[in-house]
């Protein structure tokens, strides 16, 4: 808990300066980039999480990753190295965008489901989430054939799981329980 308090204050001191500095919008691309990268790259995860590597290989190795990111965002990889934080990174990065997305009145809305969405579902969705958030929305389908039906809607930090997998573990879970 302490850490997403503590990557929240890094993302509102990062927008702030970078709004400062009307470089607020390529600030946010280097942290979707950086997000990205970490996400998809397990190796990279290690790296930042192990204790064993010292802090400045993992900030050089950051800093040659994201070579042609804005000063900004550089600065954050260096401010994060010198703090010994280095490892909530993507945390951080997550945090900006959502940050950056409040402030312009946009928010972005992952939808997981086991097959494609028709557009009048997407639209019925778009509208529902407008009305929680009062924000314009971007919606994003991602397919997972996992969760075998269903969905898993998540905007910013909430998150609504309405799938068959959770609801077969919930079933699994209390059956084990009882016995």
């Amino acid at each position: 808990m302490s850490n997403t308090r503590a990557a929240i204050r890094y993302a509102k001191a990062v927008l702030d300066f970078a709004v400062e500095n009307k470089a607020a919008e390529k600030v946010e691309n280097d942290m979707r980039s950086i997000a990205d990268t970490i996400q998809e790259n397990v190796a990279l995860q290690q790296l930042l999480d192990s204790p064993v590597v010292k802090t400045e290989v993992k900030k050089s190795s950051l800093n040659q990753i994201f070579k042609g990111s804005n000063e900004i965002s550089l600065g954050l990889i260096a401010t994060l190295a010198s703090n010994k934080r280095i490892g909530m990174l993507h945390e951080v990065a997550q945090k900006y965008i959502l940050q950056y997305e409040k402030m312009k009145g946009e928010a972005m809305a992952y939808v997981t489901t086991a097959a494609p969405m028709t557009a009048d579902l997407e639209k019925k969705i778009l509208a529902q989430v407008k009305k929680m958030t009062g924000n314009k929305v971007t919606l994003e389908n991602k397919i997972d054939e996992d969760i075998v039906g269903g969905f898993i809607l998540r905007v910013g930090d909430l998150q609504y799981d309405a799938s068959v997998a959770n609801k077969l573990n919930k079933l699994k879970r209390e059956f084990t329980n009882s016995l």
